[in-house]
């Protein structure tokens, strides 16, 4: 039988063509994730002891756009990036890499350290100490978080894995009620309006069962927002469970969300952020996962709708809160536009956005009142409002 040319493309687009050069990071036990680190610097020293000594270089995964794809499930709506077997150097003898390679073997020695002590660390407490350790070498955060992915890149073993726990932002409300390992529950619908605060504890999260009569899950970008459907209790309204990482989303709430969708597969998954580039990164971050940790895109990913801000909305905002771009949104929604992953719906609207130069935030619908929000939230969802 011959295969037609959309056949291919589908075949190429689908989980199990993919897996075939998906590279993905390990969840190791302490003592495991030691011994990688072990056998790294065992071959670095078999290196120089050869006949011919030289220092080695570090092989990592490349975690750049064009070696980045979209894995697409057979049995389920997810799609996530994910990179495949290509590397990248770093390289003790090349002027611009030098400092970065022995910034990886100082982040795999604090790795090691930690976990031979049984601990979990922030990303943020690492900073701290190698800046207390070796300031020559580390001077921001952002200098740790990318040596942290290169170390994730070379060992292939997930984050938390090396002893580093998320710095959790996220809060949720709503119709659920938790129960963790030592019987305690914690029933989400009875809290006040800033909701529960989401541990960075993998192991907590992974060992909480879930009970809930909730319908939908509403992802909310900002906190303000968050908050204000918390106070007008919309998740009674609207049978709901409510989350927010307060921003940009860290690994906690992706990974918490990612659990939900997983516990409540029949449960939609919508997300209310600002009709900007910043918003729809975000969403896309929920949704597909990000090439900077695209080892580990696949373990968080969700199947999340775009509920709104979009363009048909913006008939119910007034022409004073439109606000101008920035050197910032043009500068993510080129970023954007290049991704290989969008949707042609998501472009679309991201195109209505660069076309116009301007952009809108949530609250704006406040203009019809502070209840209106819950209202538009429902009327969406009723109508299937959402791409």
């Amino acid at each position: 039988m011959e295969e037609t040319q959309s056949d291919s493309d589908l075949i190429r687009s689908t989980l199990f063509y993919s897996d075939q050069r998906l590279c993905s990071a390990d969840i190791l036990s302490p003592s495991q994730a030691r011994a990688r680190i072990e056998v790294a610097v065992l071959n670095f020293l078999k290196s120089l002891s050869s006949p011919n000594p030289a220092v080695s270089d570090l092989h990592l995964i490349n975690r750049r756009s064009e070696n980045c794809g979209l894995r697409r499930g057979l049995l389920s709506d997810v799609s996530s990036v994910f990179l495949s077997h290509s590397f990248c150097r770093r390289s003790l003898m090349r002027a611009n890499d030098a400092k970065a390679f022995v910034r990886v073997w100082k982040v795999m020695e604090m790795c090691f350290m930690i976990l031979g002590e049984g601990k979990l660390v922030t990303q943020r407490e690492l900073f701290y100490r190698l800046l207390s350790d070796s300031p020559q070498y580390f001077n921001s955060q952002e200098q740790v978080n990318s040596t942290v992915q290169d170390v994730v890149s070379l060992l292939h073993c997930t984050r938390h894995s090396l002893g580093l726990m998320a710095s959790s932002r996220g809060t949720i409300i709503g119709r659920l009620i938790l129960h963790d390992p030592s019987e305690d529950s914690l029933d989400c619908a009875i809290l006040g309006s800033a909701g529960h605060a989401i541990s960075g504890d993998f192991n907590l999260l992974k060992n909480l069962a879930f009970q809930s009569d909730a319908r939908y899950i509403i992802v909310v970008e900002k906190d303000a927002v968050f908050q204000r459907l918390s106070e007008d209790r919309l998740f009674n309204q609207l049978p709901s469970i409510l989350i927010t990482a307060k921003g940009y989303p860290d690994l906690a709430t992706r990974f918490l969300l990612h659990r939900l969708s997983e516990t409540f597969p029949s449960i939609p998954i919508f997300a209310l952020v600002d009709w900007n580039p910043a918003g729809l990164a975000i969403l896309c971050t929920y949704k597909f996962g990000s090439i900077s940790m695209g080892l580990e895109s696949y373990r968080y990913a969700c199947n999340v709708k775009w509920l709104g801000l979009r363009a048909d909305d913006l008939h119910l905002i007034p022409e004073s809160a439109f606000l101008e771009f920035k050197p910032r949104d043009r500068q993510i929604s080129k970023s954007l536009l290049s991704s290989t992953f969008l949707p042609d719906s998501y472009k679309m609207e991201l195109q209505k956005m660069v076309e116009a130069g301007r952009r809108a935030e949530i609250e704006a619908l406040y203009c019809h009142g502070f209840d209106f929000l819950g209202k538009y939230i429902a009327g969406k969802i009723v109508q299937a409002d959402y791409i």
